[in-house]
Order: structure tokens, then sequence, then C-alpha cells
């Protein structure tokens, strides 16, 4: 089965606890396919994403939103712990940056 207009994001590693490589579909985190080539695990775990999808449709379920079409603002929030956060403040009022620039700089 191929799903149209398949814009999910797949990535095909190798297992080495199963000896075979594996493909991943990151809005289906909880699918996978094992094959002896990479080749065929991309075309595994694409079928199995377009039957999961087609069921999802005709049960009237929401599909995931491919990652590749989302909108990313740029922003978001992590909760550290405070002595973390005024080493990091320190850090960036010493090499004269802003904590936003030094934390995107660390995150790069």
């Amino acid at each position: 089965m191929v799903l149209t207009n398949d814009r999910y994001t797949y990535r095909v590693t190798w297992s080495e606890e199963d000896q075979e490589y594996v493909g991943l579909c990151a809005e289906f985190g909880s699918l996978s396919w094992l094959a002896e080539t990479p080749e065929d695990a991309l075309a595994g775990i694409r079928s199995v994403v377009a039957e999961v999808a087609s069921d999802m449709q005709q049960n009237g379920e929401r599909l995931p939103e491919p990652l590749a079409t989302r909108h990313f603002s740029g922003r978001f929030m992590v909760r550290i712990p405070p002595d973390q956060h005024r080493r990091l403040a320190l850090e960036a009022a010493e090499a004269g940056v802003s904590l936003n620039r030094l934390a995107s700089a660390k995150l790069s």
C-alpha cells in the first residue's frame, strides 16, 4: 500500500540487537519495520504507515501532521533547575550575549 502525498519523516538505522536495518517514522513513533537492507526497511515502514493512516482515516481519526509541513515559531520553553539558570545567565553576561543567544549556540 502506498500513501498518496506522503510527507512524513522517515529514518533508517542499523539495529545491532536485531542485526537488521530498522525503518522508523517520526510522526508514528510506535511503528517500525525490520529488513535486511536499508531500502527494504524504508519501503516496509512506508507501507506500514500507509496502512495505519488508511485505518485511521476509515475510523475518522485525525492523522498526525507531517513535521515537514508544520509551522515552527522558533520559540520553545525549557524548564531547568534555578542553579543551572543562574550559571547560564552568568556565562551569558560574561560573554556579553543574551541568555537566549547563549542557549541557542549551545543547542547548535
